[in-house]
C-alpha cells in the first residue's frame, strides 16, 4: 500500500516583509511632491513675491518716515526685525496654508489616497513620511526666505533703524520664522487630513487665520487676551519678534509651543480618523 504525502506548505512570509521602510516612504512622499509642478512653482512663487513685498514695505517705510507718527516710529525701532518679517509673513502663511492642505486633501479629492493607503495598510507611516517630507520642505523654504527678507530688508531701514543678525533677538527671530511656516504647514496639512476636501479644508484654515483669530483680540477682558494670545497662529508668531511686547502673555518659545501642541493635537486627531474611516 502506497501512501502519498502531501507537499509542505510554502513558508509564510516573515512578517514586515513586504513593508516598505519609513525611508522608502519618505523617497515616495518626496517624489509626489516635487512631481507636481504648480507645488514646486507656488513655492518658488512664495519666495521671490515675499521678497518683492519686503524690499516694496520697506522703501515705502522709509519714503514716509517724516509723515509717520511717533508711535509707529517708536514701534519700529523697538522690533525693526520683526517689521522686516512681517511685511511679507502674510502672503507667506497664507501660501503654506494651501500648500499644506492640497498634500493630502488633493490625494481624496483624486482617489490616490487609496493607492497610498493599500501600499501601507497600517497608514499611520504614510501619514507620517508625508508630514515629514511636506514640514522639512516648507522649513528649509521658510528658512530661506526669512533670511532674504531679512537681508534684503536690514539695509533698506539701516539709515533709520539699523538692525544686524547678530543684536539681540534677531537670528532667533529670523531662524524661529521658519520654524512658525513648518508648524503651520503641518497644521494644515492635519486639517486636510480630517476634513479630507480641499475647499472646504482650505475655507476652514484660512478663515481661522484671517478671521477667527483677529475677531478673537476683540473679545472683552483677561478671558479673551488669553483666548486670543493661545491660538494657534497668534501664538506661533511671537517667534518671529526680537523683542516682546508689552503685555504679552508668552514668549517666543513659548508661543511657539503652544503652536507645536495645537499641530500635534490635530495631527493625533487625523490619525485616529485615518484608522477609523475608509478613504
Amino acid at each position: 500500500m502506497t501512501t502519498t504525502t502531501e507537499p509542505a506548505p510554502a513558508s509564510a512570509p516573515a512578517a514586515g516583509a513586504h513593508r516598505p521602510s519609513f525611508g522608502r516612504l519618505m523617497r515616495s512622499e518626496w517624489t509626489k511632491i516635487r512631481s507636481v509642478r504648480s507645488t514646486v512653482w507656488s513655492l518658488v512663487a512664495l519666495v521671490l513675491l515675499t521678497l518683492v513685498f519686503t524690499a516694496l514695505f520697506m522703501q515705502m517705510g522709509i519714503a514716509n518716515w517724516d509723515n509717520t507718527t511717533p508711535a509707529q516710529q517708536a514701534e519700529m525701532r523697538a522690533d525693526p526685525t520683526g517689521t522686516i518679517l512681517g511685511s511679507g509673513i502674510l502672503l507667506s502663511q497664507l501660501a503654506v496654508c494651501v500648500l499644506g492642505v492640497m498634500v493630502i486633501a488633493s490625494e481624496y479629492s483624486t482617489g490616490m489616497i487609496r493607492a497610498s493607503l493599500l501600499a501601507v495598510p497600517k497608514r499611520v507611516p504614510m501619514l507620517a513620511a508625508k508630514s515629514a517630507v511636506f514640514g522639512l520642505l516648507v522649513l528649509a523654504v521658510g528658512e530661506l526666505t526669512a533670511f532674504s527678507s531679512f537681508f534684503i530688508g536690514a539695509p533698506i531701514l539701516d539709515g533709520k533703524v539699523p538692525v544686524a543678525i547678530g543684536d539681540p533677538g534677531v537670528l532667533r527671530a529670523v531662524a524661529g520664522s521658519g520654524l512658525y511656516l513648518a508648524l503651520l504647514g503641518l497644521f494644515a496639512l492635519a486639517v486636510g487630513a480630517i476634513v479630507r476636501h480641499t475647499a472646504a479644508s482650505i475655507t476652514v484654515v484660512i478663515g481661522f487665520v484671517l478671521v477667527i483669530t483677529p475677531m478673537a483680540g476683540l473679545l472683552p477682558g483677561s478671558v479673551g487676551e488669553h483666548i486670543y494670545a493661545y491660538l494657534p497662529t497668534e501664538a506661533g508668531f511671537m517667534i518671529t519678534q526680537q523683542h516682546p511686547r508689552a503685555g504679552d502673555l508668552l514668549g517666543p518659545w513659548q508661543g511657539l509651543g503652544v503652536l507645536a501642541l495645537w499641530t500635534a493635537a490635530l495631527l493625533a486627531l487625523a490619525v485616529v480618523q485615518l484608522r477609523r474611516r475608509d478613504a
